[in-house]
Formats: structure tokens, sequence, C-alpha cells
């Protein structure tokens, strides 16, 4: 028996794709035919290379979340000064949620779409969401090592504090046609944590 032939796309770019559809319309609105469009393969490959559209999103979900939380670490935990790389990060994220035809965030729009009774799905992005938290909560140790914060504040509620907030910045970006209410979110936050 003779080999098929080797695949003739890239499985990441593929998944990014993917990735990209689902980030833009959810899990439900994502039709087959848009991902199989927007991947460039056909459905025999979708479902030989990442099983069914389920199995497709939870890789998708997996390549975003491991993307995005190594960019946030990354950025998080750069040399210089923790609370700076924090507030940068905030008004960036503030920037880039108040543009016109923002997606907000992967996972924030996919917990809104998504029924929670998938218990399943719900441990993965509970598990994402944890490690988020987890990355908030080590650059305020950081920034309280550093007396940039109060050695009384608590590091991990206002990290839950932060996720909260950026979650929500995420989801009301996409409707928001006035940038003032994500400004004075993060200005009020940025506030907190430098009076904390």
């Amino acid at each position: 028996m003779t080999r098929g032939p080797d695949k003739q796309f890239n499985t990441e770019i593929a998944l990014s794709k993917a990735m990209e559809v689902f980030w833009a319309h959810g899990y439900e609105a994502a039709s087959l035919s848009e991902l199989l469009k927007q991947m460039g393969i056909g459905k025999k490959s979708l479902y030989d290379t990442f099983g069914n559209k389920q199995s497709l999103f939870l890789k998708a979900l997996d390549y975003y979340a491991r993307t995005n939380i190594r960019d946030i670490r990354d950025r998080l935990l750069a040399e210089g000064s923790p609370l700076g790389n924090l507030k940068q990060l905030l008004s960036q994220w503030q920037e880039m949620h108040s543009q016109p035809g923002s997606c907000g965030c992967m996972l924030g729009t996919n917990i809104a779409d998504f029924n929670t009774d998938d218990k399943e799905i719900a441990s993965i992005m509970r598990s994402y969401l944890q490690q988020v938290e987890d990355t908030f909560t080590a650059v305020l140790k950081r920034a309280q090592s550093a007396g940039e914060l109060s050695s009384k504040a608590n590091p991990r509620n206002l990290a839950r504090l932060l996720l909260c907030t950026t979650q929500g910045m995420a989801l009301i970006g996409r409707v928001m046609d006035d940038e003032t209410t994500l400004e004075g979110a993060v200005e009020t936050t940025i506030s907190l944590l430098e009076h904390s």
C-alpha cells in the first residue's frame, strides 16, 4: 500500500486562520464553509488533521491562549518597572479595544457564546483565565518587591480585579463607539494600583 500525499498546507497557519474565524464570529456562528475557506483546506484535510468542528475550536483556543498568554507574560515580566509594564499593557489594550471592529478577547467572546454546560470547554477556559490571573499576580508581587505597590496590598485580589476589568474592556469595546468608557476604566485602574 502506498503512502498518501504529504500535507499541502502549513498546520500552524491553518490553525491561526481558524482561530481568527472563531475569534471574529464565536463558535456557534463560525460556519464550516467559512473555516475551510479561510484555512485554505478541504473538508477531508480538516477532519484528518484537526478532527470535527469542536476539536478544531479547542485546538484554535489552545493556540490563542498559548500565544496570547506567552505575550502577556513576556510583556509584564520584562525588565524595567513592573508597574510601568502593567500600565503600558493596560493602555495598549484600551487603545486596541477602542478601535472600530474590535473582536475583543477570544476567550471572553466564547465564554459569552458557549453553553456553560459543556464541562470540558468550561474547564479549559477556566484554566486559561487562571493563567492570566497568575501572571497578573506575579507582576504585582514584583511591583510590591520593587516598592511600587504597598506591602499592604493583596496582589491576588488586585490580579482578579484586573482579570475582570480587562475581560470587561474586551467585551464592551466590541460595541462602544466612544473611547471615554475604556479610557476612564483604565485611568481608574491605574490610579488604584498606584495608590494601593
